[in-house]
């Protein structure tokens, strides 16, 4: 495989939410359950071990796959899950819905990519 994490992308975002929250990165740490030196590090340019990233991505609420980059060689269509598996994704965190408003919702977003993608093909 040849996609890659983009740790300064990581490193960026978690800045952003601590400058947001107010918090040291000693606290972000602490939060998160990594140890300050693994952000001392990003921040040096290394890449986080897969237990770091999967903590921290967790801690951000973002979805990892925000933070991969793909080579411009490969189609669009593999260089990252569909928009379809994005937002299954993105309706999974949200503990709020039910399976079948999760379903509901997909079925109604489904719906709409179809007649998207038939609109252009007509085009």
């Amino acid at each position: 495989m040849e996609g890659r994490m983009d740790a300064r992308r990581l490193h960026d975002a978690l800045d952003a939410q601590r400058r947001a929250r107010g918090l040291s990165w000693r606290q972000l740490a602490e939060e998160a359950g990594v140890s300050p030196s693994l952000l001392s590090r990003m921040g040096n340019g290394h890449r986080p071990d897969l237990d770091g990233f999967i903590a921290l991505v967790q801690w951000l609420g973002s979805p990892a796959e925000e933070f991969m980059v793909w080579p411009d060689s490969r189609p669009r269509q593999e260089r990252g899950p569909a928009l379809e598996t994005q937002l299954a994704l993105l309706l999974r965190a949200h503990e709020d819905l039910t399976e079948a408003d999760r379903e509901y919702l997909l079925e109604i977003f489904g719906a709409t990519m179809r007649r998207i993608k038939a609109d252009r093909r007509e085009s």
